[in-house]
């Protein structure tokens, strides 16, 4: 639903030129694809619909435009309950267990809510051991919920000048500030605070609630960078307090999981030598992207990907508009590494009931590549339902089940994989150009181009940084030698999914 709503907000980007035809074209045509298997568009009038209008470019103004506008309204009534629908099937005709999870989180973040919130909810659910059907009920009713105002209450360690504060609507003063937390039931004692900041908002949560107050207080802080000496500064303090939660709420965002462990492993987190190569500030550049504001973030992130994937001799392709073939790239690195990464963790993961030859090889191994390869034979041949049993985590089930998938068919499952990276990566690289060249940090897919993005840009610099730090490889080789190894993986050269990005022996 979310990408119905961004291809809308881009098609109109395209007209003001900030994003070029032949990106929304691309944009449009995956799409098509995509809704494909989305059982939560229907079957008949409205997918045959919704088909028709993605056949065919999407100006902005036309026909056509105002027609997707009102099918989505149509469209997003519903989308859930479809998905629940499909699932109470006969078990042939069920959607995939991982597939369906991912749907259903993925739309209820797409909708604003805070995932903070959701894992409190599935944890509930969890501990009570809810079944599929009680869990696609509840989902299914907070799709349908109405967003409803909350009251949010920032505390500020340093205030504005008196005067300046109290321009502000939302200024409160200590005294007031005190009151407020009494009112609602929280603790008060040894606050100390030169006065707040108390919002009204409209959210899905308390958690979305207190999400959209430290941007608004964020703002804040940056515009008061801009004044002289230190006079007027503004400071937050470390928790927000929400009238319909009873905990206080961090001020600090939780991070997005861009991490680059090469730094850690490889000894380099530290190094400052005044040497500045292109990983160095590439990975300056991308700092953003973990914790700091949505645009510096996004804009941050691509600066990153398009100085070490890009070139001025790339040949103009009218499918690669402008840079996206940085993100194609990326993307190709990203989906190299996953086996690897993947396997690597269920075999330190491994736990069988009693020990079986799988944990006697795995016992011996000295390295991670050993350790993956060893898993990747098992699932080869081994029994995939007995092998999930020899984990805790649900997580690690689906992902045994994934890897069975790639072992055993590698090249059509990576092909899958990293044409979803595409749309990820492709999906930072339009948003970066609204919020540089449209100057504008409201686009609709804004957060969620950052809550994709984030960790496979981190993976990503993660594999460009060993593969200099280890093999002084230039990050468009180690591009070059993942496209190739796409194409030859599980063929007659005998490259498997483990050593993808691995030098040829």
């Amino acid at each position: 639903m979310l990408a119905l709503e961004e291809l809308l907000e881009a098609s109109s980007w395209a007209r003001h030129r900030v994003l070029s035809a032949a990106a929304v074209d691309w944009q449009r045509r995956q799409l098509l694809k995509v809704i494909g298997p989305d059982v939560g568009l229907g079957d008949r009038e409205l997918r045959a619909e919704l088909t028709s209008l993605l056949n065919k470019p999407l100006l902005d103004p036309s026909p056509a435009h105002r027609r997707l506008r009102e099918v989505i309204d149509h469209a997003r009534g519903g989308y859930l309950s479809r998905w629940a629908a499909a699932a109470s099937r006969p078990i042939d005709q069920r959607p995939q267990p991982e597939r369906l999870a991912r749907v259903v989180a993925a739309h209820l973040l797409d909708l604003g809510y805070d995932a903070s919130h959701l894992a409190a909810w599935i944890g509930q659910l969890a501990r009570r051991r809810a079944s599929a059907e009680e869990i696609l009920h509840g989902a299914v009713v907070l799709d349908a919920a109405v967003p409803r105002e909350f009251t949010v209450l920032a505390l500020l360690d340093s205030a504005p000048e008196q005067s300046q504060a109290q321009n502000n609507e939302a200024w409160v003063s200590s005294r007031e500030a005190v009151d407020w937390l009494m009112q609602y039931g929280h603790p008060a004692n040894g606050i100390r605070a030169g006065g707040g900041l108390l919002y009204r908002v409209i959210a899905r949560d308390p958690f979305s609630a207190a999400s959209q107050v430290r941007e608004l207080v964020e703002r804040m802080v940056a515009r008061s960078f801009f004044k002289r000496g230190n006079r007027g500064g503004i400071r937050p303090g470390s928790q927000l307090w929400v009238d319909q939660h009873p905990n206080p709420i961090r001020f600090a965002a939780p991070d997005r999981g861009a991490y680059v462990l090469s730094l850690v492993n490889e000894g380099n987190m530290d190094q400052a030598d005044g040497k500045r190569a292109p990983i160095v500030d590439a990975l300056e550049l991308a700092a953003p992207v973990h914790r700091g504001a949505l645009g510096p973030a996004v804009a941050g992130a691509w600066a990153a990907v398009e100085s070490l994937l890009s070139h001025p001799d790339d040949p103009a392709e009218e499918e690669r508009s402008g840079k996206a073939v940085a993100a194609d790239r990326l993307a190709a690195i990203i989906a190299c590494s996953w086996p690897r990464a993947e396997l690597t963790a269920l075999a330190h993961r491994y736990r069988p009931g009693a020990p079986d030859a799988l944990a006697e090889t795995l016992a011996t191994c000295t390295a991670n590549r050993e350790r993956a390869c060893a898993m990747a034979e098992a699932l080869a041949v081994g029994n995939v339902v007995e092998m999930a049993g020899c984990f805790r985590r649900d997580a690690d089930v689906a992902a045994v089940h994934r890897m069975h998938r790639v072992v055993t068919s590698p090249k059509a499952e990576l092909a899958t994989a990293v044409s979803i990276f595409k749309i990820a990566m492709r999906r930072l690289y339009r948003t970066r150009n609204i919020v540089l060249h449209g100057g504008s940090t409201k686009g609709v897919a804004l957060k969620a181009a950052l809550r994709t993005a984030a960790p496979l840009v981190g993976a990503g610099l993660d594999r460009i940084t060993h593969a200099a730090l280890v093999e002084g490889l230039a990050p468009l080789d180690l591009a070059a030698r993942a496209e190739v190894g796409l194409q030859l993986v599980g063929g007659e050269t005998g490259l498997s999914a483990v050593d993808l990005l691995m030098p040829r022996r």
